[in-house]
């Protein structure tokens, strides 16, 4: 009997794809590298699966050709069966011929999401801003000094005359230099619904500033400014404060403030001192004759020359001359018409009427030049009156102190409009007391609490602030305009007044 045939066991069968499938490494930080390395290993492994199965094949042969050879026949039927299985799971087998694996290795762009991301940039932009009620306001709309920057604010406003809060608005600075050639300009958008317009005049002369919001000219453009030469401009009144020497020519003292002696009218006597001020007279001392004060409040001129005070306390009125002599003072203290018990603010109309803001009688009386009573208005309207002022329509504006709004009467007493509230915002008040009007109609208002100047067109519309960021209010009061383009402020709880530029 030949010997025993040994029979190998067959390797065990490997798969031809033995590595999972993945088109690109994304988290790699060498994607092309990583890509490459993995393809590399896909073929290697499809190579030992071949060189496994070559094996297979070559030891199932070996062993099929040795039992046939050298075995007997018992020997050949006893490992019949395991070599047909063999066999025929070799014949079954399923070799690929070809590399499984292509060399496809393309960069692919997303968009999709830089798609999407630039759609969401940007916004629809669009504002109610209209023409017809946007102003312009400001120093250089009538005056510049050549080489230097003069600047200018817009603030735009809506059909109703309401401000704009947001910006964004189409609006265009022309300015036409003396010989017809444009002028640099610059328009600076706050995004806050105004805007600051700068332009430098290079050449003496006028120039022509045109506004236009929307291709339409804003109220009052085209504006006309004239150019002088900076040794050209007078002081402003930071420049004329005043630096004495000393007598013995050191450096620079400062003046003491000195009580002058109390007179009714100024004795016209230039005083022998050292150091000039500007004051012309001076009228008055505490009591309660004819040219004493208590409480002294409203102050207001004439056109015929006359001085005309409300004293509160002593609740009366009294007149003066434009050089201090005392005329007249009338006033009986009380709460019936004619009557006054707590006057504050006061005015002279076109014609010389006497206008008297009552605040604890709570009306605004009209006394004649002479002192006569003739009527009174806005009893059970007024709550405390105490600005008052004449507009260039006859209309007498009314400050409310208590109310915290403006109101505007005919001369008969008919309310024309009201406006304003208690608040912070631009047409509220947080205690409003004394109100002048300028040469355009316009109403400048002091709000005492919030510690500002405001102006409104002659309807109530608010325009603007009065500038006061370099030297802040604190509780301003009574306020006049000056014909050069100033407004003058008491400040109360600076214990000071001020002048700041204005543009009438």
């Amino acid at each position: 009997m030949s010997p025993c045939l040994h029979i190998p066991k067959p390797p065990h069968p490997v798969s031809p794809y033995p590595m999972p499938l993945c088109p690109y490494v994304p988290t790699s930080p060498h994607p092309c590298p990583a890509v490459t390395h993995w393809c590399l290993q896909v073929l290697q492994a499809q190579l030992d699966a071949l060189r496994q199965g070559q094996e297979s094949i070559l030891s199932s042969c070996a062993f099929t050709e040795q039992a046939l050879r050298h075995g007997t026949a018992p020997e050949v039927l006893l490992v019949q069966k395991q070599m047909s299985e063999r066999l025929r799971d070799l014949a079954a087998r399923d070799f690929p011929e070809h590399p499984q694996q292509n060399a496809q290795l393309d960069y692919l762009v997303e968009t999709d999401g830089l798609r999407k991301s630039i759609l969401n940039l940007g916004a629809l932009v669009t504002t109610s801003a209209t023409a017809h009620h946007t102003v312009a306001t400001g120093e250089g709309l009538r005056h510049a000094v050549v080489g230097q920057p003069a600047s200018l604010s817009v603030t735009t406003k809506d059909k109703d005359g309401e401000l704009v809060r947001s910006g964004s608005a189409r609006l265009r600075f022309q300015v036409t230099a003396p010989d017809g050639a444009a002028a640099e300009a610059e328009v600076q958008d706050n995004k806050n619904g105004t805007y600051e317009l700068l332009y430098t005049p290079r050449a003496e002369g006028d120039f022509l500033l045109s506004i236009l919001l929307y291709g339409q000219p804003i109220r009052g453009s085209p504006f006309r400014a004239r150019a002088v030469k900076a040794s050209d401009v007078p002081p402003s009144p930071d420049d004329v404060k005043r630096r004495v020497k000393s007598p013995s020519g050191g450096g620079h003292i400062r003046q003491k403030a000195v009580r002058r002696p109390s007179s009714m009218y100024s004795t016209g006597k230039k005083k022998e001192n050292p150091i000039e001020d500007e004051l012309i007279f001076r009228v008055g001392s505490r009591g309660r004759e004819k040219g004493e004060f208590t409480n002294l409040q409203g102050i207001s001129t004439s056109s015929s020359g006359r001085i005309v005070v409300a004293d509160s306390n002593n609740q009366c009125v009294q007149v003066f001359s434009n050089e201090g002599q005392f005329r007249l003072r009338f006033g009986v203290r009380g709460r019936s018409p004619g009557q006054l018990q707590r006057p504050t603010g006061v005015t002279v109309d076109m014609n010389g009427d006497i206008i008297i803001a009552d605040y604890d009688n709570r009306w605004v009386s009209i006394f004649s030049p002479e002192g006569k009573f003739k009527t009174k208005l806005g009893a059970g309207r007024l709550m405390g009156p105490k600005g008052v002022a004449v507009d260039r329509n006859g209309h007498i504006i009314v400050v409310d102190n208590k109310a915290c709004c403006v109101f505007i009467f005919q001369s008969n007493g008919k309310l024309v409009t009201k406006f304003g509230s208690r608040g912070t915002a631009e047409r509220q008040f947080a205690g409003p007391h004394f109100v002048a009007v300028n040469n355009k109609n316009e109403i400048v208002v002091t709000d005492f609490h919030n510690h500002s100047v405001k102006v409104f067109d002659s309807s109530g519309s608010f325009l603007s602030y009065i500038n006061t960021a370099a030297d802040p209010l604190y509780g301003p009061q009574g306020l006049a305009l000056t014909s050069d383009g100033h407004v003058v402020v008491a400040d109360s709880g600076n214990h000071c007044f001020k002048a700041y530029r204005y543009l009438q």
